[in-house]
């Protein structure tokens, strides 16, 4: 795996390292060697897919709250989606800055995100599928979210939100 630094600490785009001959390639997508080599968390005890069925829907943005706050390591398996994360560590050199790359099913990027930052995504193209893993089990009681137009971050989204569930339009504004 080829992992590319972000201007986001401990924040990475992971690309796959792939071992090609005439049936197709191999690549690996986990190595906790490799991760902890970055001091990274690989922890991963939870693995979630996504389909999203139209263009233009938009799933987040998400995050859990101390103390099952998560890691996510995120994959688009088919489709297209621009995968945005929001820095919520008051401690942060980048604290409330927002950071926006395309997951294809084609060109096989990961994104590693840390604890501490929101995650959403906007499809851009019907039939979007994405695979991730999470370091916590889901914990409804600390769920928390963003809306994805919330003044405090300006995120810049590439198509109209054609779809969006009650729940992501009713997150009220970030207050730290």
């Amino acid at each position: 795996m080829i992992f590319k630094e972000t201007q986001f600490e401990s924040v990475y785009i992971v690309e796959l390292e792939k071992h090609a001959d005439s049936r197709g390639f191999f690549a690996r997508t986990w190595c906790r060697n490799e991760f902890e080599a970055r001091g990274l968390n690989t922890q991963l005890l939870q693995s979630n897919i996504a389909f999203s069925k139209s263009r233009g829907t938009l799933r987040g943005l998400h995050y859990q709250a101390e103390p099952y706050a998560e890691v996510k390591l995120i994959r688009c398996l088919r489709g297209s989606v621009y995968d945005v994360i929001v820095d919520l560590r008051p401690e942060s050199e980048t604290y409330k800055h927002w950071l926006a790359t395309e997951l294809t099913g084609d060109d096989y990027k990961m994104i590693y995100v840390p604890e501490g930052f929101a995650h959403g995504y906007q499809t851009l193209e019907d039939n979007s599928e994405i695979f991730y893993q999470v370091s916590q089990i889901y914990a409804p009681k600390y769920e928390r979210g963003i809306r994805f137009n919330d003044p405090a971050f300006i995120i810049q989204w590439p198509d109209d939100i054609r779809i969006i569930s009650d729940k992501d339009l009713s997150w009220k504004d970030y207050l730290p």
